[in-house]
């Protein structure tokens, strides 16, 4: 049997920069449950560990023993912790996903082995003329026509990213509804004889709207993470603008990188290949 640790998280100096502030407009038991529940996410408190009690949290951010106890209540009511009598609060969540690497060839790789490990749900497939961002970066006209596809896709049962994809019609033509649901798009490119050599992506945040908020299992205007990226083939065309939102608790993007000599006398940094 393995042993349930009590962590030590919310005791001593580490609370630095962890405190409420009763001058805000958010209550402090919604501070404190958001600082928690970052912790958890953040794997500060991971699996099996208890949380500090209603006692001892209630000590630690200077509140009343009622408003310790509604965050730690919140924490359960979203799964994160289960709450028993007698025994405390312990984490039930079981972390994140493994993070991608920024290098392109990489990062190519591990969006096709995440696409075969995790199950997708397809909720649109259809032909439209692009919108002048989309035709931009598909290197087309607004009144061409692409296939878009939204997919939504989950591990272990849990949502986590919410994908909008557009593909000229050429490309797309080359590939059913069927095939989409079942297999990741760079697979059904390659098959249709497309040699993806390189993409441009970029990372920024976003807020959930309502319908993401309700797919993805998450409060409106929750945060999210946003990649877009535009696929090239061999020739340097555009086959692939996809727009993805991923739940930060759920999925990280990790770049490993190297210092290196930039200038004489000076280095800066670059990712490692």
């Amino acid at each position: 049997m393995s042993e349930t640790r009590v962590s030590s998280d919310l005791t001593g100096e580490r609370t630095t920069g962890q405190r409420v502030d009763e001058r805000l407009p958010t209550p402090l038991y919604h501070q404190i449950y958001m600082i928690l529940r970052n912790k958890i996410l953040n794997r500060e408190f991971v699996e099996g560990d208890l949380l500090p009690s209603e006692v001892e949290t209630s000590r630690t951010y200077d509140v009343s023993r009622i408003t310790a106890k509604r965050a730690l209540n919140d924490l359960a009511e979203e799964g994160l912790v289960v709450r028993e009598r007698g025994r405390g609060t312990r984490v039930i969540h079981r972390g994140v996903l493994p993070p991608l690497k920024a290098n392109v060839e990489g990062m190519l790789e591990n969006i096709m082995s995440m696409g075969l490990e995790t199950e997708v749900s397809l909720l649109s497939f259809d032909y439209v003329h692009p919108s002048a961002a989309v035709a931009s970066a598909l290197a087309c006209s607004t009144e061409d026509i692409v296939q878009r596809a939204v997919r939504v896709r989950y591990l272990e049962d849990a949502p986590f990213s919410y994908l909008t994809t557009y593909v000229p019609e050429a490309v797309g033509r080359g590939y059913s509804r069927e095939d989409l649901a079942s297999t990741p798009l760079l697979s059904l490119l390659e098959r249709g004889g497309v040699q993806v050599t390189r993409a441009d992506q970029t990372l920024t945040a976003t807020a959930a709207d309502a319908e993401v908020a309700s797919l993805l299992d998450v409060e409106l205007t929750a945060p999210l993470l946003r990649i877009q990226r535009i696929v090239y083939d061999q020739q340097a065309r555009p086959v692939e603008f996809i727009t993805g939102l991923y739940r930060p608790d759920r999925y990280q993007y990790r770049m490993n990188l190297s210092r290196i000599q930039s200038n004489p006398g000076q280095k800066s940094w670059s990712p490692t290949e």
